[in-house]
């Protein structure tokens, strides 16, 4: 665990692999403490990485705060948020997942066998970014860890659902994505005329409940 200078105002933490929900848990403890420091103006989290920026410091206040986060650092534990739980419906495969049936045969497995495989799991959602409410999520099967799509879609439907990597994820707006996309739900992830605006938090659990399942 090793803080970084990137910028005259940013300094950064990038925790070895692989990605775990404890490290991410002591994200959100490390996030706590640092946003109280008057240095910090303000503080991002990551998959297992955290984002500091700073007042402008001279070179000397940078680097001594560098070693006050890492003495922070040292001195703390992981923290188990409780969150919410919620299920998420999703309407799998044809034309609101087109990536699920290539996907299902590159792995080896059936479409059902992928959806029962990615509805049976919890997943803890270790922080919220990419677009506004979009939740990335802790959990997913190793038999589902599928590389991204070599060439990106230049349009995402809203609600899609999908996997990149070893992460799953819903987008909550429609945009240029490279996920595969599985599926896609009507639930509406963010909403500004609600109190928070997103359905989701980090700390939160949450499931994909299949309504139906189309192989074409």
């Amino acid at each position: 665990m090793q803080w970084q200078l990137c910028s005259e105002t940013s300094l950064a933490l990038y925790m070895q692999p692989p990605i775990t929900l404890e490290k991410q848990q002591t994200c959100w403890a490390l996030a706590d403490r640092i946003e109280q420091l008057d240095a910090v103006v303000e503080v991002i989290i990551g998959m297992n990485a955290l984002s500091v920026f700073t007042k402008p410091l001279s070179f000397n206040e940078l680097n001594d705060l560098q070693q006050q986060l890492a003495d922070i650092s040292q001195d703390t534990d992981a923290k188990d948020i409780q969150g919410k739980h919620i299920e998420i419906p999703v309407h799998y495969g044809g034309q609101y997942g087109p990536d699920l049936k290539p996907m299902a045969e590159s792995l080896g497995l059936s479409v059902e066998e992928v959806v029962r495989l990615h509805t049976e799991a919890t997943y803890t959602v270790y922080f919220i970014g990419f677009q506004p409410g979009f939740p990335y999520l802790g959990g997913l099967s190793e038999k589902l860890h599928f590389p991204r799509r070599e060439t990106p879609r230049t349009k995402v439907p809203a609600g899609s659902v999908g996997i990149g990597g070893e992460q799953t994820g819903v987008y909550p707006f429609s945009s240029p994505g490279g996920w595969q996309l599985l599926g896609q739900t009507e639930m509406p992830l963010f909403d500004l005329t609600q109190t928070p605006p997103t359905a989701l938090s980090a700390g939160d659990t949450l499931q994909f409940k299949a309504i139906d399942i189309h192989d074409a």
